[in-house]
């Protein structure tokens, strides 16, 4: 470098260097975020394009009515279909879903209940995905009784009004003329955090209870005319298993893992149904289902139907900030409405009929990033 002359207006030797390390580093920087959709690999399974290798790790919070799915999906996906996509997720309730979505301090957020028109203008280009369908049950713990209960919707509207006090009131025992019923206090157990699998419960008793609808309404969180709160379904579902003479409200998969008894329910149609992954399919299969895919699939007409039954969603922008990221989300959504389907029934879930599959996946093909679709698959 000795002979290299330093001259106002020309560039020295040592800068020229520093010029192209500069440009390496910036074209490294680059490719190390993002990846052209020319590079992508089409062939991965499920349909959706692949990460060819990259790394992402995305981040999700919200519904813990379906967090037994989830945490088997995340699993599964990771495992069989992409192994450098981690997603980590929080199962702190919808409410707490929608709201870090809305302050984009997470990739998705999950909820068993719809944002409302006033919480998607906090949030412009909110997207709704539906993942599955499920059932929420009554759950109860009665002494000397293990299962056989049927309860009628004004029974079930009563209980969580306070208004029917007694296992032994006229409104249970009038169904239940086999079953012995104690003469003993209704403990109610009900959710504390903001809660989707509250806003179905909910939705149901403003569908089927006029007092119900006027008093308290529908919504994630309720102001409860009775009740002991506690935390998630895992905590209902806990609370309910220790504390006798008790009802609640859990998804189906928490009744299941945690062996409570639960309760026939009186449809629509009159008839006493159990909740399964069939009759809570035969609920959203009769559904009326908007272009937002926001729809409520509470108190069903049909004759096989489970009456207490919602979708549950994930939240994600139409516009990702991110390539890679957007790119592993959009890819994992196309898998979950497919290939991730088949895990439901087995975890009590019911998949998704066909006609909501087509219609969400016409949601995860408008997902982009600078305005270009990040869905490969066509």
């Amino acid at each position: 470098m000795s002979d290299v002359h330093i001259h106002r207006g020309t560039w020295s030797g040592l800068a020229i260097l520093g010029l192209i390390t500069s440009i390496i580093f910036v074209t490294i920087g680059c490719t190390s975020g993002a990846t052209p959709p020319s590079a992508l690999d089409k062939g991965s399974p499920g349909g959706a394009a692949s990460t060819s290798g990259q790394r992402a790790s995305l981040t999700g919070a919200g519904a813990t009515f379906p967090y037994p799915l989830y945490s088997k999906w995340f699993d599964e996906y990771r495992r069989s279909v992409d192994p450098n996509v981690t997603i980590n997720y929080q199962s702190i309730g919808s409410g707490g879903g929608k709201q870090q979505i809305t302050q984009r301090t997470v990739d998705f957020g999950a909820s068993d209940g719809p944002m409302s028109d006033e919480e998607l203008q906090r949030a412009p280009g909110i997207l709704h995905i539906p993942t599955v369908a499920g059932a929420v049950v009554i759950a109860y713990n009665v002494q000397g009784l293990d299962g056989g209960l049927k309860l009628t919707p004004e029974a079930i509207a009563g209980i969580f009004l306070g208004q029917v006090k007694k296992w032994n009131d006229p409104l249970i025992a009038a169904q239940n003329p086999e079953v012995r019923l104690p003469n003993a206090d209704i403990a109610v157990v009900r959710r504390s955090d903001g809660s989707g699998t509250t806003n179905i419960l909910t939705d149901y008793l403003s569908s089927v209870s006029l007092d119900w609808k006027s008093k308290v309404g529908a919504g994630t969180s309720v102001n409860w005319p009775v009740g002991l709160g506690a935390k998630g379904n895992e905590g209902v579902a806990g609370q309910v298993k220790q504390l006798p003479n008790s009802v609640g409200y859990v998804e189906l998969a928490y009744a299941e893992q945690t062996r409570i008894s639960y309760a026939e329910v009186q449809n629509k149609a009159g008839n006493f149904i159990q909740p399964t992954v069939r009759s809570t399919t035969a609920a959203a299969a009769g559904a009326d289902i908007p272009a937002d895919l926001r729809a409520s699939i509470v108190d069903s007409a049909g004759a096989d139907a489970y009456p207490i039954a919602g979708f549950t969603w994930l939240l994600v922008y139409q516009e990702q900030t991110d390539y890679g990221r957007g790119q592993a989300l959009v890819n994992f959504l196309w898998w979950a409405l497919h290939d991730g389907q088949k895990f439901a029934a087995d975890l009590s879930y019911a998949p998704l009929p066909d006609n909501v599959v087509r219609l969400a996946e016409e949601k995860v093909r408008s997902i982009t990033f600078q305005g270009n679709p990040l869905l490969t698959v066509q």
